[in-house]
């Protein structure tokens, strides 16, 4: 960052900070100290993210790296307004999007502690720096935890590609019968059980480990082969054929995997039929696509000419947005969330 910029932060800070007043104080009066305070995409400052989980301030950079002048901007502006939290800096700017810079030791020690963070009264783990690369809960997924928890009582809930677990700790906090988290990476899964310990939940949620392909599969029915392409699978989890009454769809933006590959610009659909088909008649499914040169409409079109396809017609589409924290000039944020009634 220039020295011009780094004399400008503390304004953008402040601007971004005032923008959100009423958004925090509705967060902070539901039990939530989870959220964004800085998007610098939008806010001046392309590839800085400045967001709080609990007590932990955790700034990252994806472009630049910030030199220590900037960061202790950042760190002595926030500490005006959260006195005490505890701040850690990531940078991610190398093209890998891996962290690559140090840190004393002190600081070291509490990135790599475990802490909670909360949302709507809920408590997730959260880990400054770990094994994997993001964060263990996805911020901007906010409004459709939110959405999850106002539709989720006393139905049944599939949470796939479920990452850390926190759709599905939701569900089973907002009082669902049932909810299924299917991811591949036993890491994930982990931090998703603790997320279940965490809270007072009513329910015991379950946990597989598997390609998520292979689950939908055999949820829906569409049948396993024993060969693809040429190669023999590997034995998944055993999985009786049965509907949902809420599916969760968050595929990663790209991913490989035995029975073909992920790809949210070019083939959504090979992982929304099988979704759409572990979905109950007249059930809901929510879809997530985070890729920012997808354009919303378009990408409806091809979910409504998929689901037709499939003989499960599209009854109600309706669009959930990421909350004030992650501004959107264009009302196109790169995260599009659609609520399908099927």
């Amino acid at each position: 960052m220039t020295t011009a910029a780094c004399a400008t932060l503390p304004a953008l800070l402040a601007s971004a900070f005032a923008a959100r007043a009423p958004l925090l104080a509705d967060l902070h009066a539901e039990q939530t100290d989870a959220y964004r305070l800085f998007h610098g995409t939008v806010e001046g400052v392309p590839g800085l993210t400045v967001d709080r989980y609990g007590e932990l301030l955790l700034i990252q950079t994806f472009h630049q790296s910030l030199d220590m002048p900037a960061q202790e901007a950042i760190v002595a502006f926030y500490e005006g307004h959260f006195p005490g939290l505890i701040a850690i800096y990531n940078d991610r700017s190398q093209g890998n999007s891996r962290i690559s810079n140090d840190l004393p030791a002190e600081q070291l020690e509490a990135a790599t502690q475990p802490h909670i963070a909360h949302e709507m009264g809920v408590s997730y783990a959260i880990q400054a720096r770990h094994g994997g690369q993001d964060p263990w809960l996805f911020l901007d997924l906010r409004a459709g935890r939110r959405r999850v928890m106002a539709e989720a009582a006393g139905k049944s809930v599939l949470n796939l590609f479920a990452y850390t677990c926190g759709v599905g700790t939701a569900a089973a906090a907002a009082g669902a019968k049932e909810v299924l988290n299917i991811d591949f990476a036993e890491s994930s899964l982990a931090v998703g059980k603790q997320n279940a310990r965490l809270n007072n939940l009513n329910l015991r949620p379950k946990f597989i480990k598997s390609d998520a392909f292979a689950a939908m599969r055999q949820l829906s029915g569409i049948g396993q082969p024993a060969m693809v392409r040429g190669k023999r699978l590997p034995a998944f989890p055993k999985l009786e054929t049965r509907q949902f009454d809420l599916v969760f769809l968050d595929p990663p933006r790209y991913a490989k995997s035995l029975f073909g590959v992920v790809d949210l610009i070019n083939d959504y659909p090979s992982v929304f039929k099988p979704a759409l088909l572990c979905t109950a008649e007249g059930g809901t499914l929510i879809c997530c696509n985070n890729v920012a040169q997808v354009e919303r409409e378009s990408w409806a079109g091809q979910l409504e000419r998929s689901a037709a396809k499939a003989g499960r017609p599209i009854r109600e589409i309706e669009w959930i947005q990421p909350e004030a924290d992650f501004p959107s000039p264009d009302q196109s944020p790169p995260l599009k969330m659609a609520l399908l009634r099927v």
